[in-house]
């Protein structure tokens, strides 16, 4: 059985990036951190309610001591053509380039796809060219993906959501891919779905994997009705790459109602601690983007 991953505990978290302004619907969060020597990168998205912007921004930031952050590059909704973005997926090539994969909402519909920005550096992201490399398509949507590559094959989990009908494109599963090189991706099949009758019944979306010596250990995010779409909780599963099983226990909430606390990312320390990222309501309404050591 792999340990557990290192979770929250709130009581000693700070903000990391404040949303653009207060009350429900706006939001600064879906964080996807990367160390790089002494730096942490993170990427993150941007929103305003709907009717004002949604999905807007996602922004690449740096920072020296994890905490404070200055960006360096930024991309908008406009240049995908997208009516929102949602999480990105921050990395660095086993070639020492950056990739961003971003989140986009096609206008008029509930379909998602993910497109990726590739560059020498983090700061050249806001001007490098878009290539699509998950469509989705008329039944499915997929977006938020987390990615990870092990030296010899990359491996790619992502949220996708049913496009039967309007009325369901909330509900969502995980599901795996794998890919020789990050761009040409092959689905391998679902790895995480929601539990009838659980706290995440409507759906889950993997937001961090931890390979182990004893397996894989994930966070995931989850909802029990559509009511709780945009006020996820995280909870923890283990298994293998394609194969994870929830943990029984209480999710992950943030003190203030809804209980909003989800898309965790994890960054490994020299020292053997952590660093995590996650997304948390506040208590406006708002989301704050908040990290902290474990």
């Amino acid at each position: 059985m792999p340990p557990p991953p290192p979770l929250p505990r709130l009581h000693d978290s700070a903000v990391a990036v404040a949303p653009p302004d207060g009350g429900t619907g706006t939001w600064a969060g879906a964080p996807s951190a990367w160390r790089h020597g002494e730096d942490i990168y993170l990427a993150y998205r941007l929103r305003r309610p709907i009717g004002e912007g949604r999905g807007y921004a996602n922004v690449v930031a740096r920072s020296a001591d994890g905490v404070r952050f200055t960006p360096v590059a930024e991309v908008h909704k406009d240049r995908f053509g997208g009516a929102s973005l949602e999480r990105p997926a921050l990395v660095r090539t086993p070639e020492g380039r950056w990739r961003l994969y971003v989140s986009v909402a096609t206008p008029g519909t509930k379909h998602w796809r993910v497109d990726v920005l590739e560059a020498g550096s983090p700061d050249e992201l806001t001007d490098a060219p878009a290539k699509t490399v998950l469509p989705g398509d008329h039944t499915v949507g997929v977006k938020d993906p987390v990615v990870y590559c092990d030296g010899a094959q990359w491996h790619l989990w992502a949220s996708c959501h049913p496009l039967e009908t309007d009325e369901h494109a909330d509900r969502m599963s995980t599901w795996y891919a794998t890919s020789p090189d990050g761009l040409a991706w092959q689905w391998r099949g679902v790895a995480l779905a929601g539990r009838p009758g659980a706290w995440d019944a409507r759906g889950v979306r993997v937001s961090a994997v931890l390979p182990t010596a004893g397996g894989i250990v994930a966070t995931y995010d989850g909802r029990a009705t559509a009511e709780e779409n945009w006020e996820e909780r995280t909870g923890v599963a283990t298994g293998t790459f394609a194969a994870l099983t929830a943990t029984d226990g209480e999710p992950l909430t943030s003190p203030h109602a809804p209980g909003g606390l989800r898309y965790l990312s994890v960054v490994a320390l020299p020292d053997g601690r952590h660093r995590v990222y996650y997304e948390m309501t506040r208590e406006d309404g708002a989301h704050e983007l908040r990290t902290e050591l474990v």
